[in-house]
């Protein structure tokens, strides 16, 4: 056990993490903000990621379990609570496969050349989809080498688009002009809302947390892989974003082909083997994404299930293999709806339309967790947590409360309509009633399983 410790060193941890975190298709969303992105990220890690790397690092220490998040909510404030999480940690995961679903057929499109009528992409999306349902059907889906080889094509993706940005940088000139004020943070509404794709970026890294018992010193490397690994991701978006900033001018990147559009550019390409090549990695980041991440929420949503705070169906595990498959099922039944529904939506842009869905409803299951670790100091204190942020109630407080108004603000600027132009309100209405839609479906449920508790 000793030996086996030692290899888990800060670089395997760092190197686990982005597998889990990154994701390709985040750039070019976090592109459209423009130069100020570059603000917004240094000002993120400092105000977001440093108090959630803290926090997370002691929740997840401290309460090791399956639920991960569910669980410390649960604890801190109940079993309603704990529904309410892990329904909106559950159904950003079928609306993030849809977003990712409805990026294929463009995709094949560029492999192929062939285009597609509309009714073809759809039944392309529900392919998809329904490959994903199945293979999380098997263990496959936590191989580390399924996490690894995604992790290692989307880098070479950021990192070709970022280096090939540099060099027509150096040699041709950018599509966008960098001056001191376009680095100044930008009020401008549009931009402000894709402000949640960063702090989306930033999430997920409690996953670390389920390594402790491999490490040496879980105290020390837990904080240092959080902060570390969040610098390294940070630093290939901004890359990856660069090269798209020189590419596409701001006002004309497509948060669903900007990356694919800048290679083309970036090349004066829109075929041949080379974009042929980076639409297959691409799409294979896209299955990536989903096998690497659906463990993790069906086991939650199974588990939330088992405790009596979702509905039953989401329990169902395979008699063979144990694993669970009721929630696997639901992914599909969910994504095919929204996929089936996509062609009648006022707003074309899918890709954004169903990414911010999903961007709510994730970011809204994390609210609750700055005000569970409060909670659990106060009500729970004699407990050993092996790993403790230090400090006094007042440093305490500002760690909870800065990343809980910078996960409202986002969200606001995300699912409200904030101008009330006909534009505007076909690309933000589809957004604010799907998300309310899936936070009523929420407290229904809840209502279902806790009305005699």
């Amino acid at each position: 056990m000793e030996e086996q410790k030692k290899k888990f060193s800060l670089i395997s941890a760092v190197l686990s993490v982005i597998c889990v975190v990154f994701v390709a298709e985040a750039a070019a969303p976090v592109a459209v903000i423009g130069n100020s992105q570059f603000f917004w990220w240094l000002f993120l890690l400092i105000a977001f990621l440093l108090p959630y790397g803290l926090i997370s690092s002691e929740l997840g220490t401290t309460y090791i379990g399956d639920g991960g998040i569910y669980d410390w909510v649960t604890k801190a404030y109940g079993h309603r609570w704990g529904s309410r999480v892990s329904w909106y940690y559950w159904i950003n995961f079928p609306l993030w496969l849809a977003s990712l679903a409805v990026m294929t057929p463009g995709l094949l499109t560029t492999i192929t050349g062939i285009r597609f009528s509309v009714p073809l992409q759809v039944v392309i999306e529900l392919v998809f989809t329904w490959i994903i349902v199945w293979i999380s059907f098997y263990p496959v889906s936590d191989s580390i080498w399924i996490l690894n080889g995604a992790a290692v094509i989307k880098m070479i993706l950021a990192l070709l688009v970022g280096l090939l940005g540099v060099y027509t940088a150096l040699t041709k000139g950018m599509a966008n002009d960098v001056t001191l004020r376009s680095l100044l943070p930008s009020f401008d509404l549009k931009s402000l809302s894709f402000i949640s794709v960063i702090i989306f970026n930033l999430l997920g890294f409690e996953v670390i947390c389920t390594f402790a018992n491999d490490m040496e010193n879980p105290r020390k490397q837990i904080p240092q892989s959080i902060i570390v690994a969040g610098i390294v991701i940070a630093a290939i978006y901004i890359f990856s974003a660069f090269g798209i900033g020189v590419a596409i001018p701001v006002r004309e990147i497509s948060t669903s082909s900007g990356m694919m559009d800048s290679f083309k550019l970036l090349t004066g390409s829109s075929g041949g083997w080379f974009i042929i090549l980076m639409a297959v990695l691409f799409l294979t980041t896209l299955f990536g994404n989903m096998i690497s991440w659906s463990l993790g929420v069906n086991n939650t949503a199974c588990y939330a299930a088992e405790n009596g705070d979702l509905p039953s169906v989401f329990k169902i595990r395979s008699q063979k293999n144990k694993m669970p498959v009721g929630s696997a099922v639901m992914n599909g039944a969910v994504a095919s709806v929204v996929i089936i529904a996509a062609p009648f939506l006022p707003n074309q842009d899918l890709f954004w339309a169903f990414f911010s869905l999903n961007l709510v409803m994730f970011l809204l299951s994390y609210v609750p967790v700055f005000p569970a670790f409060y909670r659990l100091r106060q009500i729970d204190p004699d407990i050993h947590r092996p790993f403790e942020v230090r400090g006094g109630l007042g440093l305490l407080k500002v760690l909870v409360v800065l990343p809980m108004v910078l996960i409202t603000i986002s969200l606001i600027f995300t699912a409200l309509p904030l101008s009330f132009d006909k534009a505007s309100l076909t690309e933000q209405l589809p957004i604010t009633i799907g998300s309310l839609l899936c936070i009523i479906i929420g407290e229904f449920i809840i209502k279902l399983k806790h009305i005699n508790k």
